[in-house]
């Protein structure tokens, strides 16, 4: 399903819901009103003060646990143009360079207390200097007066400092300036512009090196960032690959603080009431924003469609070349799980090292797709010298033998002959239909390319696009099928990686298609919801 939990507007939110129990969050919010102001706009000098759902942010982004430490270490916060993100980091910027930011023990009732920061180093970096004077620029009118003679701030315009020795810097488009300091929060802004090729990489490594350096643990990054382009490798679209594999349990690391908040799938750009609809959603409670004006770049001529969608919508738009999109897969999305004794076809795509191997089930009655097992290389230093478990895929269908009437199973073969041919001895007094007339389980996708496009590929993707096609919403499979790009070859468009050494898998997709046939063959051999099986005698 799409990721994320739907609000009374329609939005899809993913973030953390509710209050933490332990925060230092509510010390926070107390001094923002004392020592913070509007910096602009009609309201320019009144008392700051952050919406619902910004507080909401600040909560969890200062929610600690037992021993005082800092869930997040660092977090990426992606929202459509114009929602307030500058504002937000100027005002944690703010926070962590006089404010109380720091745990500082339990008071008698239990409670954290939190306490500014000795020596605050606060660098707000982008890419080139405009990125950052969005933020900066916002700092002299945010700070009350009050705020510069307690704290005895000298507001620069690249530097401002505090009487306490700490800073707030602005830094762009060098790792070489970032590199060796020791930074207590680094904002890092419009980080969907953030590439290989102007440094952006490098950047967003130094300073993660940087605080990984603080002695309290406590030195922290914040992204923030719109909906990103696919296939750009941008720091954003990392940050978001990171946040997918923490929530499939792909990483050992954790702690970051992923919060979004984007249209629902369903908006339809040429429909003014869906639109109009989709951006409400999308902004929440952003009140400042002008929908007419925004409905006008929507429909403004020089405006892509996938352009409006991730800076307006703050959907992340497909690919030119993707297979299918984020919202036509999720409109797809069937409240529904597969049972004990169900009626299944069985897929399966197999690697060993660097792709990834998946099952995935294929009910016979209404043909809903649900994966039971993909193995993937893990990120990191868990990946190297990394296989397939073989012995654990075997365990795994031997588990969905047993638990559901599997009247179907194609494989591929590359590779993984031997499993195949074991397979096919092994189940096939089960099966109602062979994968192929040498084989029980073995069907070549190499070999027979022509039918996998125009049966498997072409006719799934017209059930996407048509509505027809179920699937439990699972995350992983989302993943690889949205990793899919368009493949065109003479018997038609299949799909295919980004490129061949892309870590972005596609194999699950390719595990649902096989089994999206093999319930077609199942069906069309007599197979049904009760698991008959034709009067077909095989002898092998």
């Amino acid at each position: 399903m799409a990721l994320g939990r739907r609000d009374p507007l329609g939005a899809l939110v993913t973030g953390p819901d509710g209050i933490p129990t332990l925060t230092l969050g509510w010390t926070v919010l107390e001094w923002t009103v004392e020592y913070l102001r509007q910096p602009d706009g009609p309201d320019a000098g009144a008392p700051w003060r952050f919406t619902p759902e910004q507080v909401r942010i600040v909560l969890w982004w200062y929610a600690i646990d037992p021993r005082g430490r800092f869930v997040y270490r660092r977090a990426v916060i992606r929202r459509s143009k114009g929602w307030g993100k500058d504002p937000l980091c100027a005002a944690l910027a703010c926070i962590e360079f006089v404010g109380p930011c720091r745990f500082g023990g339990f008071d008698a009732a239990g409670d954290p207390v939190a306490v500014p920061h000795p020596t605050p180093w606060v660098q707000v970096t982008a890419v080139n200097l405009a990125q950052t004077r969005n933020t900066m620029s916002l700092l002299p009118g945010m700070l009350s007066p009050a705020a510069v003679d307690d704290y005895g701030i000298d507001l620069g315009k690249e530097i401002i400092y505090a009487r306490s020795g700490g800073q707030i810097q602005s830094v762009t488009s060098s790792p070489r300036a970032l590199e060796g300091g020791r930074p207590t929060l680094v904002i890092a802004n419009e980080t969907q512009h953030w590439l290989a090729t102007n440094d952006g990489h490098a950047m967003a490594r130094v300073a993660r090196r940087n605080l990984g350096k603080s002695r309290d643990g406590a030195a922290r990054l914040v992204e923030i960032t719109n909906a990103h382009e696919p296939g750009l490798d941008s720091v954003a679209e990392q940050s978001y690959e990171a946040h997918l594999a923490m929530v499939e349990g792909r990483t050992r690391g954790g702690g970051l603080l992923y919060d979004s908040r984007e249209a629902p799938p369903e908006t339809v750009l040429s429909d003014p009431t869906s639109l109009r609809a989709g951006l409400r959603a999308a902004y929440g409670d952003a009140t400042w924003t002008d929908l007419d004006r925004l409905v006008d770049e929507v429909y403004d001529p020089n405006t892509p469609a996938s352009e409006s969608r991730r800076f307006y919508l703050n959907q992340i738009a497909a690919a030119e070349d993707a297979w299918t999109t984020a919202t036509e897969w999720d409109a797809c999305v069937y409240d529904d799980q597969l049972g004990p004794g169900d009626v299944v076809a069985l897929g399966g795509d197999f690697s060993r090292t660097d792709d990834a191997t998946a099952l995935v089930l294929c009910r016979l009655s209404d043909g809903l797709l649900a994966p039971v097992g993909v193995w993937e290389r893990p990120d990191g230093p868990a990946g190297d010298g990394w296989e397939v478990p073989r012995e654990d895929v075997d365990d795994m269908v031997a588990h969905i033998f047993g638990r559901y009437r599997v009247v179907a199973f194609y494989g591929d073969v590359a590779g993984w002959e031997s499993y195949i041919d074991a397979w096919s001895v092994r189940y096939r007094d089960q099966l109602a239909v062979k994968a192929s007339p040498r084989s029980v389980v073995g069907w070549d996708m190499r070999a027979r390319t022509g039918e996998f496009t125009r049966r498997g590929a072409e006719a799934t993707l017209a059930a996407i696009t048509d509505r027809t096609l179920r699937h439990t919403g699972d995350p992983v499979l989302r993943r690889h099928v949205l990793n899919a790009r368009r493949r065109p070859n003479r018997w038609g468009v299949s799909f295919g990686k980004e490129h061949r050494e892309s870590p972005r898998k596609v194999d699950a997709l390719a595990a649902g298609i096989l089994a999206r046939l093999a319930r077609q063959d199942a069906l069309a051999a007599g197979a049904d919801g009760a698991g008959e099986r034709s009067g077909e005698v095989w002898a092998l």
